[in-house]
């Protein structure tokens, strides 16, 4: 006969288990679209300028591609969705909007250094 204490912890042990795989963060999952493909969907959207920088980054819980896309009357920002490869924002940005996004990087590289 089985002590009713390990039948009690195998069923913990089993629902935390569970609870664990029913709760994998986005940050686990991987892009389904790649830089390239992503890359051409930023292109298309803004046809008229060149591509100066690419990112894959997570926001708001998920990943997308960022490209800054150089045009003759300024820089243009365009997210593309990591997982669907839809165009999900462009918009227009400033020298100012440049300036405070390089410094939070920045920022955000010289903490995670420290760790």
């Amino acid at each position: 006969m089985k002590s009713p204490m390990k039948s009690i912890g195998l069923a913990l042990a089993c629902a935390v288990a569970v609870m664990i795989s029913a709760s994998v963060p986005a940050s686990a999952q991987k892009p389904k679209v790649t830089m390239k493909q992503a890359r051409a969907a930023a292109q298309q959207a803004v046809p008229d300028g060149r591509i100066k920088s690419a990112e894959l980054e997570h926001e708001d819980g998920q990943f997308i591609y960022s490209f800054d896309i150089k045009t003759g009357s300024g820089i243009k920002e365009v997210w593309v969705d990591a997982m669907t490869g839809k165009v999900t924002r462009t918009e227009n940005e400033t020298k100012a909007d440049e300036k405070n996004e390089a410094q939070a990087e920045k920022k955000q590289r010289h903490v995670k250094k420290s760790r």
